[in-house]
Parts: C-alpha cells; structure tokens; sequence
C-alpha cells in the first residue's frame, strides 16, 4: 500500500476531529437567544458588543443583577434589552442604587411586561405603552417599520436625524421624562392589529425614545429593543444614536440576568472573572498540573519502554506443525496416537491463550 493511502483515512480523521473541536467551540460560544449580546444571528445584539468595544473603554456582560452594586455608576451605562424576567426585590434595589448613583440605565422594550416592571423598581415615570405603532406615510420597508422623524437636541441624539423601529411600540413619558425622539404625526397605535387606520385610532406624534432624571443618572427608554439588533442596526440612524449613547459613557455593561442566554462556555469565562474565589481555584489546579507534569511524563515514557521491550507473542501453532514434530521424535508412533497427542496439545494451547 502506498503512503498516501495509509495517510488518507487518518487526515480524513483529524479533517472530522477538527470539524466537531470548530462546531463545539462555537456551539459553546454563541446564542441563539433573540436580542441576545453572544447570537450573531439577525435578531442579536452581538454588533452592539462590538460598537461597544470601538467605543468605550471598558465593556462588561452581566449576569448578576445583583452585581451592579459593584460598578463604579458615574460614567457606565447598562443595556437591558426586552428583559423578560422579572427582577427580584434585592435585583431591582441595586439596580435602582446604580442609577441614582449616578448611573444611566437604558430599557429597551416593545410588548411584554418586563421592561415596565423595572422602570418601575428603579423609580422612573416613564413606561411602554405596549400597543404596536405605524406610519403609513413614514417607513423603511413597510409601515410596520415606522421611521421616527422628530428628534430633539441632545447628547444623545448626536448625529441622529432619525430612528427606525421594527414592529415596535411608543413610550408614555410621564411627568418627568424628556422626549428624544417621537414619530411623525402620521403615526397611529394599531389597537386591533389589522393593519389599518381605522376610525377610533388616531394619528399623533409620539415618543418612541425618552430620557429622564432618577437621583444623580438618568433612565433611557426605548419603545422597541429591535432598534438594537445586528438587522437594524445599519438602518437610519439606529446604530448612530447607539454609538451616542456609547460614546457619552467610559463603560457598558450588558444585562442578560434576565434577557437572552449565556453559551456555555462563555458562562464559564464570565464566571471565572467574576468570583476571587473560581481564579483561585482555577490557578491552584494550573499550578499543580505544572507541578506534576514531568513526573505524569516519566510515568507515560516508562509505560510506553515496557511495551516497547516485551517480548513478541508466539507465532499461532499449527496442528500439522505440531503432528510433524511428534513424528520425528517418536517415530513408532501410529497415526492414531499422534492425533490424540496433537489434540491435547492444542486444547491446552487454546486455555493458556485464553487465560491471557
């Protein structure tokens, strides 16, 4: 058999090895959650990581809400997109001390409950109205994609012209929420869903993203955490009015405690740079591996020079081999009795090998 031919079945192994290492890696590192900061995918936010990253300084995924209590608040804003949770008691508190610490917290929510369930335990006025918006007049590729195009002058709003939803809602300011930006007044709410304009609902412009005061920082709410996905992104102006809200701040933080998944492995790494106590463990078991390494080597070289210095096994022994012996040492020897030896012989051949 010529080289190539031994080698093909074994690099066609190491090609399928190397295929399943890609696809556990990945498998372990992404999410398919929706508006999740580690899906890829069109409905992820892994593009909004990755602006973070370009823009400020310091970027962090949060698993824990109870954790907020340890960032510097002065200087961070917190992502918390479509959260679907709800937050407990001693969550919601620390989120709340972050924000009047001085903190920005921005909510993004469209339909669901959770998103007013913590504008609410932080102590914000404002809140998503829940029912979905369209512009007949003013949209990207329909009018359940309404372009927003009233915007204020703000640092939040720099280089902002407009926003585009996808199949979101309005926010209803409250009595001390500001307006960033509102659609055109040829907006409605579709309260049937239908999508038509129909008699009882009528065309307004309204919010679609404010900010307000809460103690020392302030609260962003935005009425569609689509607006921040990798699909949306590149529409006007989402990823310019993300990138303001960014550059305004030295850290981001992603809160995913109760929003999307966490792969695995990712889980891992974060929960490992999370706690003093996992890098301790983990370093301690690095040094012991190194520790014992050499003489795990001298156990697997010594291993391997036995086996090497073992004796062959015998070659099988054949019956006509064993007759032709018998045969030239004791020639008077009928044929009969030749066989009855040979058979005894191989019957005891066959047990010792068995027993080995």
């Amino acid at each position: 058999m010529a080289l190539s031919d031994r080698a093909s079945p074994r690099l066609a192994l190491y090609a399928f090895a190397a295929v399943v290492a890609v696809a556990l890696f990945v498998a372990g590192t992404t999410s398919g959650a929706a508006f999740g900061t580690f899906n890829p995918g069109w409905d992820g936010a892994s593009s909004l990581q990755s602006l973070a990253e370009d823009t400020a300084a310091d970027g962090e995924v949060l698993r824990n809400a109870s954790r907020y209590d340890g960032f510097d608040a002065e200087g961070t804003v917190a992502f918390a997109l479509s959260p679907d949770e709800p937050y407990g008691d001693r969550e919601a508190a620390s989120v709340r001390r972050f924000v009047e610490g001085g903190g920005t917290l921005l909510v993004a929510a469209d339909f669901g409950a959770g998103g007013n369930r913590l504008l609410d335990a932080v102590g914000a006025d404002a809140r998503v109205d829940g029912r979905l918006v369209r512009d007949e007049r003013h949209y990207a590729d329909g009018p359940a994609l309404p372009v927003a195009t009233n915007v204020s002058d703000h640092r939040y709003t720099d280089g902002v012209d407009r926003l585009t939803l996808n199949h979101g809602s309005v926010v209803r300011a409250g009595g001390n929420a500001t307006p960033l930006v509102t659609t055109s007044s040829f907006a409605y709410l579709d309260e049937d869903r239908d999508g038509e304009l129909d008699d009882d609902e009528v065309l307004a412009s309204r919010p679609v993203a404010t900010v307000e005061p809460v103690g020392e920082g302030r609260v962003v709410v935005v009425s569609d955490p689509s607006l921040f996905i990798n699909a949306m992104l590149e529409k006007p102006d989402n990823e310019r009015f993300a990138r303001a809200l960014l550059s305004d701040h030295e850290r981001a933080v992603f809160d995913v405690s109760h929003a999307g998944g966490v792969p695995p492995l990712t889980g891992a790494v974060l929960a490992i740079r999370g706690s003093a106590a996992v890098q301790a463990l983990v370093g301690l078991s690095g040094l012991l591996l190194i520790a014992g390494w050499p003489r795990l080597r001298a156990g697997v070289a010594a291993v391997r020079s036995r086996r090497r210095s073992a004796p062959a096994a015998d070659p099988e022994v054949r019956p006509d081999a064993v007759v032709d012996r018998l045969r030239e040492r004791h020639p008077e020897w009928d044929e009969g009795r030749l066989e009855r030896v040979t058979q005894g012989i191989m019957t005891t051949e066959e047990k010792t090998n068995g027993d080995d």
